[in-house]
């Protein structure tokens, strides 16, 4: 294999001043304002150092396919800094016809109540360190993790859906209708 393929199959990112990156076997500690993040990337095929303040990430093979992973963990590694800078915010509107909706907030849970009438409470889980703010009709969902921001806003958009009726009609849910990066007060 030559030198320039090995170039081009290796990308460096450039850790930013306020944040502190180390790497122990296949796991990568993210340090910054907002907190630590950890990510494990044991089952992501690639290569990982740190050094001087730059994370090195080299494919292991030099097909397309290994490239397009080493791409995705230097996104990975992208997203982890830039969240514990700045946070990410997604802001969900409840929608309701006839019974008034009830967010709730338990643990590591969102409870959904008196949605379309029902006597039991629907559930979703809140991944990570993500803070969910019910106030009014409005959810405030906050972290510094994407993954697990957007995962949690996905789960209570699942959770409030119609079924077994026309959803062109019953338009009662939780919808998201503001995704940000930085933590919106």
């Amino acid at each position: 294999m030559s030198t320039k393929q090995e170039e081009i199959f290796q990308t460096t990112f450039e850790v930013p001043q306020k944040v502190k990156v180390t790497l122990n076997k296949h796991m990568l500690l993210v340090e910054g304002p907002l907190g630590k993040v950890y990510k494990n990337f044991k089952k992501i095929p690639v290569e990982m150092s740190v050094s001087d303040g730059k994370v090195s990430i080299k494919a292991i093979n030099t097909r397309k396919k290994y490239y397009a992973i080493a791409n995705t963990a230097l996104s990975l590694v992208r997203n982890l800094c830039d969240g514990v800078i700045n946070g990410y915010t997604i802001k969900m509107k409840i929608v309701y016809a006839h019974f008034p909706i009830t967010v709730k907030t338990k643990d590591k849970l969102v409870l959904i109540e008196n949605f379309q009438g029902e006597r039991a409470p629907r559930v979703a889980k809140i991944h990570g360190a993500t803070k969910v703010v019910s106030k009014g009709d409005d959810i405030t969902i906050t972290g510094p993790v994407l993954n697990d921001v957007t995962q949690t806003a996905a789960e209570i958009e699942a959770v409030t859906k119609v079924k077994n009726k026309d959803h062109r009609v019953f338009l009662d849910g939780v919808y998201q209708y503001h995704k940000a990066k930085g933590i919106e007060k």
